[in-house]
């Protein structure tokens, strides 16, 4: 069986003070065959030396990254850097039959969301037209197209390197049929669409609140929007706020069928979804 994370470096690291052995991280994310840590800085001098043991006593590991800094801006590029073994960070992540081609060094993989895209595939209904708003390389794109019999998924990324992944991973899984691959800014190419969805997905952390009008423009009546956004626990009637000011801006109306809190994001604040159903 293996050994909690935390407990297996302090094993192994003896030469750390018992202050730094406080800071060693107490988990992992694991993508593909790559383990990517996080570590505090205090801890970067060791960074060669933890990447190792993690390498030597995680299964199926060729590659460990540690984090350089935050996950930003729409691209939603990761900071990471190499400290063991293969220098080349491409994998294919395999999880619920979906395979998800990805470069860990160019490209974000929230596992956090695992529980989110298995409950949409739940929710879609057969032939339903979905837009989704920041595809990535297919997160939710993917296993909704192949578990929840669309009529079509329209997957619009605005970053060229998702794109590019989004695309080898519609073949990948045999989705070509379904999936409708999108390169560019949802603030252009949504009002192309015209007023098509019957289901809206709008996964942009740490808010999708500037696009809330764009997706008044494609989402039908009765149709349904999946607002992400982050905000405390006492806080998240905010993030319906935002959909009802859009909403009315359009002349619709808005109900809340349920809020999920998905993960922690940060120190007291989550990652909420609100699905809402514009009438």
């Amino acid at each position: 069986m293996l050994k909690p994370i935390k407990k297996l470096l302090q094993e192994n690291l003896n030469e750390l003070s018992k202050k730094d052995l406080l800071l060693l991280p107490s988990s992992y994310q694991k993508i593909g065959n790559i383990a990517i840590v996080n570590l505090n800085k205090e801890l970067w001098k060791y960074d060669r030396k933890i990447g190792r043991i993690i390498l030597e006593n995680i299964p199926d590991t060729k590659t460990v990254c540690r984090r350089t800094g935050f996950i930003i801006g729409r691209t939603r590029r990761p900071q990471v850097k190499v400290i063991a073994g293969e220098k080349n960070t491409g994998t294919v992540h395999k999880e619920h039959g979906i395979s998800y081609k990805i470069d860990a060094n160019e490209i974000m993989f929230s596992k956090g969301n695992l529980s989110e895209r298995n409950r949409l595939t739940k929710l879609v209904g057969r032939n339903e037209v979905i837009v989704d708003m920041f595809a990535g390389i297919g997160y939710f794109s993917l296993p909704l197209a192949k578990y929840s019999q669309p009529k079509k998924v329209y997957a619009i990324e605005i970053n060229p390197d998702a794109y590019r992944y989004l695309n080898e991973n519609i073949k990948l899984n045999k989705v070509g049929d379904k999936v409708v691959p999108i390169l560019g800014d949802c603030l252009i190419e949504v009002a192309k669409l015209g007023r098509i969805a019957d289901r809206v997905l709008m996964g942009l952390l740490p808010s999708s609140k500037e696009y809330l009008m764009d997706a008044m423009k494609v989402v039908k009546k009765n149709g349904i929007i999946h607002y992400h956004g982050t905000a405390k626990e006492n806080e998240w009637k905010k993030l319906f706020d935002d959909v009802k000011v859009a909403a009315e801006l359009y002349g619709f109306e808005v109900k809340l069928l349920k809020k999920t809190k998905v993960k922690s994001y940060a120190p007291k604040n989550y990652h909420w979804v609100l699905d809402c159903r514009i009438f």
